[in-house]
């Protein structure tokens, strides 16, 4: 008799648990690739944070010598500004100098007459109307204007054939610098006649 021929089972293959290995596989796999991204971007990191920094550095070096220039040039202008004060009559005395060595002559001068005194002031009114000049010092002469308040100051008011409010006589002259009025012109103004 023949043996019954049981089937055979098929072939069982062991069955690996591919959650648990691949698992650990790919947590290592992912793990590593994590790293090798942190790496990557890490030293990109860094390297930006330190390119950052060198430029915060340049920038804050560049402001502090900005500042230090500008406050150099804040010094420098007030010293200038303190020295201008200081000589701005420099030009203007050196001018005088004359005036005061000739005036000196003529007062030491022993046998002098009217003649030579009268021609030693003349050339001293020289000398300082040229010194008045060289300064900027105008002098505000309005013999026979009209009166302006600006330049001239009225005493008072005398009765004339002219138009009113016209100077007619200078008591003092006046005088400005550089077209600013330093002493007003004293004046004598004309005033309609009463008739």
């Amino acid at each position: 008799m023949q043996e019954k021929q049981t089937p055979e089972a098929p072939e069982q293959t062991p069955v690996i648990d591919v959650n648990a290995t691949d698992t650990d596989a790919t947590e290592n796999t992912i793990e590593a690739a994590q790293d090798t991204a942190q790496a990557d971007v890490m030293p990109s990191l860094e390297e930006t944070l330190r390119q950052a920094e060198l430029k915060a550095s340049e920038h804050h070096d560049a402001w502090l010598r900005a500042k230090a220039e500008t406050e150099n040039v804040r010094r420098r202008a007030q010293e200038d500004i303190g020295k201008a004060s200081k000589f701005a009559a420099e030009k203007f005395a050196q001018a005088m100098l004359p005036v005061k060595d000739s005036l000196e002559a003529a007062l030491a001068a022993e046998n002098s007459t009217v003649e030579n005194l009268r021609n030693g002031v003349e050339l001293t009114l020289k000398q300082l109307t040229a010194a008045f000049d060289g300064a900027g010092l105008a002098v505000i002469d309005p013999m026979g204007e009209k009166f302006d308040p600006n330049l001239h100051q009225a005493i008072s008011a005398q009765p004339d054939d002219g138009e009113p409010n016209r100077v007619i006589n200078v008591l003092q002259r006046g005088y400005s610098l550089h077209e600013r009025v330093i002493r007003p012109a004293l004046v004598i103004v004309s005033a309609p006649k009463a008739g």
